[in-house]
């Protein structure tokens, strides 16, 4: 199913989820990546070292496991809505509160916070839009999903191109306390899932007693997020420190490039996570992945500031096309009565377990002698190829009908050609 025919296929209400789950993750992720593009700034202020201010995003990536586990449970016990609705007032009001650190503790403290909140959102969101859309659009929609992410490193790119200079990176914090706005528009136009509701009135297990009947799938879950929050994490945290420290280039080129790199990944995703419909989940993953190896070299380097925009385009695109499979690919797996759990608390333990990621790339950067360029092509080589085997020799359950009871078999959908679990 092309585009255009995935999204005639949804419904007004449909649209509406589709739409608020979209603008959650995407302010999310805009509020995450502030702080990426003014690490200098706040270590400068702060009288500290850049690998000293990184440790925020490893305290970030590290406690979004607890946010993922908590509103999950959450949302699996009163509904995707409502736990939506809290989860993005939670993380507004904590990334307005970091633009008011003192010292270097306090915005620590803060972002550790806003870690679990961010945690929260991407699992709920998902379980929400994948529960509620047909299942012919789901590939589609999970890689316009997924692509909030890069579209909100785009956001961030844009309000860091246009408006640091006058605002300054405390001010870049304060913007981003504008997604509060969302809730009242998942208030007035989102219906709870559909998937959520039939299955409140059957008995539910608690999640551990669910978790244990699934072990190996679980921990290969782990293990492919972990290789996929490394691919992300490590083509995107510390680039613009790259393109400061390493090329020289002032912010306005460091932002430029960045915004042409997230229109590459925003187009990436929704490519591959469409394809993923007609040919599977796993082998748009592998496609993806593996063509991922070759644009990793010119992403850091091509010679020239419009050669590697280019090249970080391509990259990205492939990166972030993998990723677009990931939102569909994790809630067909997931047993059904704990999606709003299972999803995105595995998701954020490979967030935990690829966390040190920023600190590793600036350390092995400092230990190389300031070369940057080589750590990020080192660790993008490395887990791209993790990603592909993974995600090859791993699990499939494409189109598989939600709101059916564990206990009951599942047959996919005729469509499905993809290997079922």
């Amino acid at each position: 199913m092309g585009i255009t025919h995935s999204i005639q296929a949804l419904t007004p209400a449909q649209r509406n989820t589709v739409i608020a789950s979209f603008l959650g993750w995407t302010l999310d992720a805009f509020d995450f990546f502030i702080l990426v593009f003014v690490i200098k700034d706040i270590a400068k202020e702060f009288n500290t070292s850049i690998p000293a201010v990184s440790i925020a995003i490893f305290l970030t990536l590290a406690m979004r496991p607890i946010g993922a586990l908590i509103f999950g449970l959450a949302s699996d016990r009163y509904g995707r809505r409502i736990t939506l609705m809290v989860d993005v007032l939670l993380y507004s009001a904590l990334e307005l509160l970091s633009g008011f650190s003192t010292g270097l503790t306090m915005f620590i403290v803060l972002r550790l916070l806003y870690g679990i909140a961010m945690g929260g959102e991407w699992g709920v969101g998902a379980s929400l839009t994948m529960e509620t859309v047909p299942p012919q659009a789901r590939g589609f929609v999970s890689g316009l999903l997924q692509a909030g992410y890069p579209a909100g490193y785009l956001l961030a790119s844009i309000v860091f191109f246009l408006l640091y200079p006058i605002i300054g990176w405390r001010g870049m914090f304060f913007v981003g306390a504008l997604p509060a706005l969302i809730v009242l528009y998942i208030r007035r136009s989102v219906e709870e899932s559909p998937a959520f509701l039939q299955r409140k009135s059957r008995p539910q297990q608690p999640f551990l007693t669910v978790l244990k009947k699934n072990i190996p799938l679980f921990i290969w879950t782990v293990i492919l997020m972990t290789a996929f929050n490394f691919l992300s994490h490590g083509t995107q945290d510390i680039y613009p420190t790259f393109l400061e420290t390493q090329r020289g280039y002032d912010s306005h080129t460091t932002g430029a490039i960045a915004i042409v790199y997230n229109i590459g990944a925003i187009c990436g995703g929704l490519f591959f996570g469409t394809l993923s419909q007609r040919i599977g989940r796993r082998k748009a993953i592998v496609i993806a992945a593996l063509l991922a190896i070759p644009a990793a070299w010119f992403w850091v380097y091509a010679p020239g500031a419009v050669l590697l925009a280019i090249g970080a385009f391509v990259l990205q695109f492939f990166v972030q096309g993998a990723w677009g499979v990931i939102p569909v690919h994790l809630n067909e797996l997931s047993p059904d009565e704990v999606r709003g759990t299972f999803p995105g608390f595995a998701y954020q333990l490979g967030n935990l377990l690829a966390s040190g990621n920023a600190t590793l790339q600036t350390t092995l950067a400092a230990h190389w002698q300031g070369d940057y360029a080589l750590a990020l092509f080192s660790v993008a080589v490395v887990v791209a190829c993790a990603v592909a085997l993974l995600a090859g020799f791993g699990y499939e359950k494409r189109n598989v009908q939600f709101g059916v009871p564990d206990d009951q078999p599942v047959e996919p959908a005729p469509s499905a050609r993809g290997r079922t679990a």
